[in-house]
C-alpha cells in the first residue's frame, strides 16, 4: 500500500501528511542533501487554508503568517485603482496566510517527521527511473551530489511532486525542454521597515512592464518597532536579455534593477527604501511550461509544478499545490491507492490547472493595473475615469471563478478531505479489487 512520493517541497510533503492522516503509509524521497527554508513570501489562499487545517495546522499557521486582510493595486504613480478584503474580512470561513515559503515547507517537515517519522523522509534521493511490478512499481534513485545510487523501492503508485524541472515530467516528456521564459525578471526579498496600510495588506503597483509586489509576513514587530516585509520588483526585459535558469539562490545586484523604482516614494510606501535595505535579494526569472495532456501514466502520475507550472500571479502556486495533494488524497481514499485514483485525480484537476496557468499568462487579476496604465500612462485624478467599476469588477471575480475560491461557492462546500476521514484498510482495497 506504501505510496512513493517524488519530492519534498510543499506540495509533496502536504500529500505525505494527508495520506498518512487516512492510514495509508508513505516515503517521500527528496533529491537535495538537507531540507532548507529556502526561497521568500507566499500567499496560501483560504481554499488551500482550510485543507491545512484540516491537517491539524491551524495553530502553527497562525504562528508563523499573517492573516493577509487587503489585496490592493495601484498605479505606478502610487494612486488606488482597486481594493478587496482578503480572508476571514472577505467573508471566508478561513483566513488567507501571507508567509515565508521556508517557514511554510518547515512547518511542513517538522509536523512530517513528527508523525510519520524520519525514517520515511529520505534526503539526497535524485529519481532517476521506475519500472512497473505485478504489485506496483519499482523506483530508482541516486545521490546527485556523488552520481552514486542511492537505493531503489517499491510502492504501489509514485507521485512526483518533484518541482518545475521534474525528473519524472522529463522522462515522460523528453522533448519539452526548458521552461518557457516570458521575457520577466524578478528580483524577490525580505526587508525589515514599518507597516505600511492596514499592516495587512498585499500591495501590487505599476503595470506589465514594470511591476511592485508586497505584503508583510511577520506578525509582530521587532524591537525597532520594524516587520518583515516581502517584497517583488518585476520588469519585463528587452529581448537581447539573457536569462539564467531559476534559482532561488541566486544573488541580485540591486543597481540593476533599483534606478527603474527609485521615484516610486509614495506617501504610504518607500519602495526604493525596501530595495536599498534589504539584506540580501534573489534573481529570478519568471518562467512556466505549456500544459500537458496527461499527468498519469500508469502507476505514475504528476502534481503541483511538476504537473502545471505557472506564474505567481494571483498567489495561486503553492495553493494549487495543496489542492492537487489534498485530491489525490480523497481519491486514494475511493479507489485504494491505484491507477484509478490517479486517474480520477487527474481528471478533476488537470481542466482547472490549465485554464487557471492560461489565465495568468494574461495577467490574471492583475490586468486592471495594465489596463489602467494604457488607458491614462501619465495619471488619474479617479480610477472610475479610467476603468468601470463593472470592469474592475468583473476582472476579479473572473479569477476567483477560475482559481476555485468565490466567496460563496467555497463556504458552501465541505473539505476536498475531512480531519474526520476514515481510514483507508487493506480488506477494504481487497473487496474493491474482487469487484
Amino acid at each position: 500500500m506504501t505510496v512513493l512520493i517524488a519530492g519534498g517541497g510543499i506540495g509533496g510533503l502536504t500529500l505525505a501528511l494527508s495520506l498518512h492522516g487516512i492510514g495509508v503509509p508513505v516515503k517521500v524521497f527528496e533529491s537535495v542533501a538537507e531540507l532548507k527554508p529556502l526561497g521568500v513570501g507566499i500567499n496560501v489562499l483560504p481554499h488551500a487554508v482550510r485543507e491545512l487545517i484540516e491537517l491539524g495546522l491551524m495553530d502553527k499557521l497562525d504562528a508563523s503568517g499573517v492573516r493577509t486582510r487587503e489585496l490592493a493595486y495601484f498605479s505606478k504613480h502610487g494612486k488606488p485603482i482597486w481594493s478587496e478584503p482578503r480572508g476571514l474580512e472577505a467573508g471566508y470561513k478561513w483566513p488567507q496566510f501571507s508567509i515565508h515559503r521556508g517557514t511554510l515547507q518547515q512547518l511542513l517537515l517538522d509536523t512530517a517527521i513528527e508523525r510519520l517519522g524520519r525514517d520515511n523522509i529520505s534526503t539526497s534521493h535524485h529519481l532517476t527511473g521506475w519500472t512497473e511490478t505485478p504489485n506496483g512499481i519499482r523506483a530508482e534513485f541516486i545521490d546527485r551530489a556523488t552520481g552514486k545510487p542511492a537505493g531503489t523501492y517499491d510502492g504501489a503508485i509514485m507521485v512526483a511532486a518533484d518541482g518545475i524541472h521534474s525528473a519524472a515530467r522529463e522522462r515522460l516528456y523528453p522533448q519539452e525542454g526548458p521552461p518557457i521564459w516570458n521575457g520577466r525578471i524578478l528580483w524577490r526579498g525580505v526587508t525589515p521597515s514599518k507597516a505600511f496600510l492596514t499592516g495587512r495588506t498585499m500591495i501590487m503597483a505599476g503595470h506589465e512592464i514594470l511591476k511592485f509586489v508586497c505584503y508583510p509576513i511577520s506578525k509582530e514587530p521587532d524591537a525597532a518597532g520594524n516587520h518583515l516585509i516581502n517584497w517583488v520588483a518585476e520588469r519585463h526585459m528587452p529581448p537581447t536579455y539573457q536569462w539564467r535558469r531559476e534559482d532561488y539562490n541566486r544573488t541580485a545586484r540591486r543597481e540593476e534593477f533599483l534606478p527603474w523604482f527609485e521615484s516610486w516614494q509614495f506617501d504610504w510606501l518607500d519602495v526604493p527604501g525596501l530595495i536599498r535595505n534589504c539584506p540580501h535579494a534573489y534573481e529570478y526569472p519568471l518562467v512556466d511550461r505549456d500544459p500537458v495532456s496527461q499527468w498519469t501514466f500508469g502507476k505514475v502520475t504528476l502534481m503541483g509544478d511538476a504537473a502545471h507550472p505557472m506564474y505567481p500571479i494571483g498567489s495561486n502556486g503553492a495553493s494549487q499545490a495543496i489542492l492537487d495533494a489534498r485530491t489525490i488524497t480523497r481519491e486514494i481514499l475511493a479507489h485504494g491507492p491505484t491507477t484509478a485514483a490517479l486517474l480520477a485525480y487527474e481528471a478533476e484537476r488537470r481542466p482547472a490547472t490549465t485554464d487557471l496557468a492560461l489565465l495568468n499568462r494574461k495577467n490574471g487579476p492583475e490586468q486592471v493595473m495594465q489596463l489602467v496604465e494604457e488607458r491614462a500612462p501619465d495619471g488619474f485624478e479617479v480610477v472610475t475615469d479610467v476603468l468601470s467599476q463593472g470592469e474592475l469588477e468583473d476582472i476579479a471575480a473572473n479569477y476567483k471563478r477560475v482559481a476555485g475560491f468565490q466567496v460563496e461557492a467555497l463556504n458552501a462546500k465541505p473539505p476536498i478531505v475531512s480531519g474526520d476521514a476514515k481510514r483507508v484498510g487493506v480488506s477494504a482495497h481487497k473487496k474493491r479489487d474482487a469487484r
